[in-house]
């Protein structure tokens, strides 16, 4: 297992380059199968690349499954809504003709949903490619560390979909290790020194205390300053 770290002169080449290389490897894909899937994750820093990434002519976008990492457990309209964004820098242009997995039901709570949305995301694993954020404090989706529901969602036989009520914020699902791990492209993309420093720390700490180190295996890493 290899960790490649690229480092770019600026985020807009970032993000131009990851966007080609997403594309790139959706449609290799797609030369010997029916199918591909792209799991992203939400945040502004990915922005960039989904607005690149979604006026790309070469895909067939029809042929892919979209869905995030984790999710928020609010409407989809709400200003802190993953989704939202997601339909706003992705799911346009050519993308528009990708489907779109959407992590947030409408059910009363994010525990109510997850084994139906495991379902939903089980036909579209191994994951063709993914694309994940890290935070300042090292998790990744809706993996924070040290809290009890990292340790479950980290384990081999955890579900693919898990509720997060551990958070300050909404309650959250999140998609779990044996749903991330798989995937058959794995990327980061980070901007700034705070997240490079994170991600360095990241590496000499256990999963459950730095739940990013959890998907340092096969993966490259994108980053500008």
């Amino acid at each position: 297992m290899t960790l490649e770290f690229v480092e770019y002169p600026d985020r807009e080449m970032l993000a131009l380059s990851l966007a080609g290389k997403i594309a790139s490897q959706l449609s290799q894909h797609l030369r010997g199968n029916e199918t591909a899937s792209l799991c992203v994750p939400g945040g502004t820093t990915p922005a960039p690349v989904f607005d690149t990434l979604s006026g790309t002519e070469q895909l067939d976008w029809s042929r892919v499954t979209v869905f995030l990492n984790d999710e928020r457990w609010v409407d989809g309209e709400h200003p802190r809504s993953n989704s939202r964004l997601l339909r706003r820098h992705l799911l346009t242009g050519n993308a528009a003709a990708a489907a779109y997995v959407d992590l947030y039901t409408g059910a009363a709570r994010p525990e109510d949903a997850a084994a139906a949305l495991a379902e939903a995301v089980a036909p579209h694993l191994p994951i063709t490619v993914l694309l994940l954020g890290v935070g300042n404090d090292m998790h990744t989706a809706s993996l924070f560390p040290g809290t009890a529901e990292t340790g479950l969602a980290l384990a081999p036989d955890a579900p693919l979909v898990m509720a997060v009520n551990s958070v300050a914020d909404e309650p959250r699902i999140t998609l779990t290790a044996p749903a991330l791990q798989r995937a058959i492209n794995t990327h980061l993309m980070i901007t700034g020194p705070d997240k490079r420093a994170a991600l360095e720390r990241a590496q000499t700490l256990d999963a459950r205390d730095a739940p990013i180190r959890a998907f340092l295996g096969d993966i490259t890493v994108h980053w500008a300053e």
